[in-house]
């Protein structure tokens, strides 16, 4: 677990989550609404160099990052009713890097080497972040976490 007491702190992680990232990695990014998730996502493109708006993928539902040296498609799932709805997105039929918003409305189908990020918190208090990294994440998170 580490705290986050800052956006810069945020951005921190964010960059060296970036650094590791690889095609076809999946990070699913939990917590409730203003816990921090989107600004975690827009640190990680910035980190991989997009220069760019970063809009919320809230209405679109998937917004791709294809020219960055790991394609990424940042996912929001808030407004899935039903897991099968995410079989029209085609998340586990690219090979870019996925970065998924509300993962759990995926109900069990978040592939088992997802990165699974945590953030607790809200509004201007520090938040707390936690995760779950499986094999395919050994050696890469969270070994190069800041200091």
């Amino acid at each position: 677990m580490i705290h986050l007491t800052s956006e810069t702190d945020t951005a921190r992680v964010a960059a060296s989550l970036a650094a590791v990232l690889r095609p076809g990695d999946i990070i699913a990014l939990e917590g409730d609404l203003g816990a921090g998730k989107s600004t975690l996502a827009r640190g990680l493109l910035r980190a991989l160099g997009w220069q760019g708006d970063v809009p919320s993928p809230t209405f679109t539902l998937v917004q791709p990052y294809d020219d960055l040296p790991v394609p990424v498609w940042h996912v929001d799932l808030y407004r899935l009713d039903d897991p099968a709805e995410a079989d029209a997105l085609g998340l586990f039929e690219t090979d870019a890097a996925l970065l998924i918003e509300w993962p759990q409305r995926l109900a069990g189908r978040l592939p088992k080497d997802a990165l699974v990020l945590r953030l607790e918190g809200s509004g201007d208090a520090p938040r707390t972040l936690t995760w779950r990294a499986p094999a395919a994440w050994e050696h890469r998170w969270p070994a190069n976490l800041p200091k």
